[in-house]
C-alpha cells in the first residue's frame, strides 16, 4: 500500500518516465537535423550540468575516494555508456527489439537487489503485479506487430543498456542515503560528460552554429537538457532513495506507453488494440504491485 508521505515520490517517478518516454521524439528530430547520438548526449548533459551547477556548487567532492569512484560509476552506467549502447543498438536492431530488451531493466534490477538486500525483496503480490506490467509493456512495444527479428549484435547492445541501468540503480542505492539527490545528479552529469569525450577522438564533434540556431534543434536540446536530464535525474534519484530501487525502476514499464502516445500525437504513428490492452495491463500491474 502506498503511504501518504510517499505519494510525491511516486508522482516524481511517474513524471520522470513520462518525460523520458517523450524524449524518443526529440531525439528523432535532432537526428533528422544531422546530429549524431554522441553529439546529442554531449549537448544534453552539458546543458544539464550548466543549469544544475548554480544550485549545487556548495560541495565539489564526495566524502572519500571510494564514494567518488562510485559516483563516477554512476556517470558511466547511467550516462555515457548507457546512452551509447542504447543508441548503437538502434543501428543494428529494430526499434521494437531494442525497446523490449531495454525495458527489461526492472527485471534485472529486482533480481540483483533481491539477492543483495533483504529490504528490496518483493512479495508474491508485487511479483505478480510486476509480471503483469511486464506483459503489458511487451504488448505496447510490439503495438500489434507480433514479429521480432533476431539481431545478435543489436540485441546484445540493448541488453547491455538494460544491465547498465541495473548497475546504475545499485550504485544510486549505495550513495543515496549519504548525499543529497541534487549533488549525486550533478556528479552523474560531470562523469557522464567526462567519459563521453573519448568518443570524439574517433567521431569528431561537427555541429555548427547554423544547425544549433534552428528552433527545432535548440528547442529540443533545451527540453532534453533541462527537463529530461537535470530535473528528471534529480527526481528519479530522490525517488530511488525513498521508494527503493525495485519499486522505482518498475515505473520504466510505463516508458514505452508514453513513447507510443507521443509518437502518435507528434509523428502520426498508429496505436493498435494490442497496445491499448498492454496499457491497461501496465496500469493494473503497477497498481497490484503497489498494493503489496
Amino acid at each position: 500500500m502506498i503511504k501518504y508521505t510517499e505519494y510525491r515520490y511516486h508522482i516524481a517517478a511517474l513524471f520522470t518516465v513520462a518525460v523520458w518516454g517523450a524524449t524518443f521524439v526529440s531525439t528523432k528530430v535532432l537526428i533528422a537535423n544531422s546530429l549524431t547520438p554522441a553529439e546529442i548526449f554531449l549537448l544534453r548533459f552539458a546543458i544539464a550540468y550548466a543549469c544544475i551547477w548554480p544550485v549545487s556548487r556548495g560541495r565539489l567532492w564526495a566524502a572519500g575516494w571510494r564514494d567518488e569512484l562510485t559516483l563516477a560509476a554512476a556517470g558511466v552506467t547511467g550516462g555515457s555508456l548507457y546512452f551509447l549502447t542504447e543508441n548503437m543498438a538502434l543501428e543494428f536492431a529494430p526499434a521494437s527489439n531494442v525497446s523490449l530488451i531495454v525495458c527489461t531493466a526492472p527485471v534485472w534490477t529486482a533480481l540483483l537487489l533481491s539477492l543483495a538486500y533483504r529490504s528490496e525483496r518483493m512479495t508474491r503480490r508485487q511479483v505478480a503485479g510486476s509480471a503483469l506490467a511486464f506483459a503489458g509493456m511487451v504488448l505496447v512495444v510490439l503495438n500489434g506487430r507480433f514479429v521480432l527479428h533476431l539481431s545478435p549484435r543489436g540485441d546484445l547492445l540493448a541488453l547491455s543498456a538494460a544491465l547498465l541501468w541495473m548497475v546504475y540503480s545499485l550504485v544510486i542505492k549505495r550513495v543515496g542515503g549519504r548525499y543529497p539527490a541534487i549533488f549525486i545528479t550533478r556528479k552523474v552529469f560531470f562523469y557522464g560528460l567526462l567519459t563521453i569525450l573519448p568518443v570524439f577522438l574517433f567521431q569528431p564533434f561537427s555541429v555548427d552554429a547554423g544547425v544549433l540556431a534552428r528552433p527545432a534543434v535548440w528547442g529540443n536540446l533545451l527540453f532534453l537538457g533541462i527537463i529530461a536530464s537535470m530535473l528528471c535525474y534529480i527526481l528519479w534519484n530522490a525517488a530511488m532513495h525513498r521508494l527503493g530501487a525495485v519499486r522505482t525502476t518498475n515505473y520504466i514499464y510505463i516508458n514505452p506507453l508514453v513513447t507510443i502516445l507521443t509518437a502518435a500525437l507528434c509523428i502520426g504513428e498508429r496505436i493498435t488494440a494490442a497496445a491499448l490492452a498492454g496499457a491497461a495491463l501496465i496500469l493494473y500491474g503497477m497498481w497490484r504491485a503497489e498494493r503489496g
